[in-house]
């Protein structure tokens, strides 16, 4: 038995039957196309996700109101229960904390206009409102002018460093240091131009403006009671731990949470971030499995089908291998490479198309492209499971002819 005969004649299958075979080729494609979409999708948003984590350190955490990512309505319906986190709350936590760490709070609202004396920009601009600690604990760099200081945030200082976004739409050609904006008719004055990030999930990263965060709740909170993140880096990774239990200890404390109560605040670490968000993913990948698996079963029978009416056509030709000595476990291989060969054909287009669309998609929504090797593995090894699960009984029939009735097929 001759393995590259057989998938010579899988070749041969699919030019002489070019309308059955492209049909049956399709299927495969797409489900395989669905799987890698998902894999690839999955991948590039964990990579990505893992980046941004990774760039806040291993050893920062955070302390929110909400969790970042809520999975039910129940969920939901406790959690706006709670009280928010005050700038007192956050100047009596940040007394009580160890000193050793850097510890930080910041709040942010959407949707707001940025204007110069030249310009303004849509009303799509992300305010943020923090201190001096902000950009050490986030990883994040001026690259132009300085960031804030402590003088700054305590005098209520009327400054502000924008994104090259803002640059762009309302200092075109001008250097902004120096230079006053206006939000909400309340004047600042630029002293910094934030390091280029990109875009994320097709939001800008660029298209904010971030003041000081006494300024942001006088003027732009809802509220002087809005709640805040409190964000805290500590030395080194072996003290993350017990930083974290002084911190949970201090805020149950000036929250007043009784003993028997649980935590009315979420504390969250990048390990916990990351389980979090892989296990929202996770129903992404499914999806795509479940859509995969139901255009591969349909293309399972089509491959049958291809293969009964092979069957037919070769049958003289099986009686005369079967007359001059072939045995019924070389026609039984010939015909599941042949199936198996006809399989990985369409594996391989839909593992091309779904790299190809997965790259795109992850580029236009500002995702890190990942190439989901395992997934390509998988793939291969579902195509040949499918060539030899739906090959089995065609070939078994070709195998089973009696040489001498398959001669006299006319």
């Amino acid at each position: 038995m001759n393995i590259i005969e057989g998938i010579v004649q899988a070749f041969d299958s699919v030019r002489s039957n070019k309308l059955r075979a492209s049909l049956t080729l399709l299927s495969i494609s797409i489900g395989v196309f669905a799987i890698i979409s998902a894999g690839a999708l999955v991948s590039s948003l964990d990579s990505t996700v893992s980046g941004s984590l990774a760039d806040l350190g291993e050893n920062s955490f955070a302390i929110t109101r909400l969790p970042k990512i809520q999975t039910s309505g129940h969920e939901w319906r406790k959690y706006r229960k709670r009280k928010p986190i005050t700038y007192s709350q956050y100047e009596e936590f940040k007394e009580a904390l160890d000193p050793s760490n850097m510890v930080s709070s910041y709040s942010v609202s959407g949707g707001l206009t940025i204007s110069s004396d030249f310009y303004e920009t849509d009303p799509d601009v992300t305010l943020i409102g923090t201190d001096e600690n902000y950009f050490k604990i986030n990883n994040r760099s001026v690259g132009k002018g300085r960031d804030f200081t402590a003088s700054d945030i305590d005098h209520k200082k009327p400054v502000a460093i924008i994104g090259n976004d803002i640059l762009v739409k309302v200092f075109p050609n001008i250097s902004p240091i120096g230079k006053r904006i206006k939000i909400k008719n309340h004047h600042f004055d630029v002293v910094g131009i934030l390091e280029e990030q990109g875009a994320v999930l097709g939001q800008s990263l660029d298209n904010q403006v971030i003041i000081p965060l006494t300024q942001f709740l006088r003027y732009y909170a809802y509220r002087w009671e809005e709640s805040l993140q409190i964000s805290i880096k500590t030395p080194s990774k072996e003290a993350l731990l017990p930083v974290v239990d002084e911190a949970i200890g201090i805020m149950r404390t000036i929250r007043k949470v009784k003993p028997w109560e649980e935590n009315n605040f979420e504390l969250e670490t990048n390990e916990s971030l990351s389980e979090q968000f892989s296990g929202l993913t996770v129903y992404v990948f499914y999806f795509g499995l479940l859509c995969g698996s139901i255009a591969l079963i349909a293309a399972g029978v089509g491959i049958m089908n291809i293969m009964l009416v092979s069957v037919n056509e070769r049958t003289r030709e099986i009686g005369i291998r079967k007359a001059v000595g072939a045995k019924r476990s070389w026609i039984l291989m010939q015909f599941i490479i042949e199936t198996v060969t006809l399989c990985q054909i369409g594996g391989i287009i839909g593992i091309g198309f779904g790299l190809i669309g997965s790259a795109l998609l992850s580029s236009a929504a500002g995702f890190d492209i990942s190439l989901p090797v395992d997934w390509i593995l998988i793939s291969i090894g579902i195509c040949t499971f499918l060539g030899v699960a739906f090959g089995a009984y065609p070939s078994w029939k070709a195998a089973k002819l009696d040489p001498i009735e398959a001669l006299r097929y006319e």
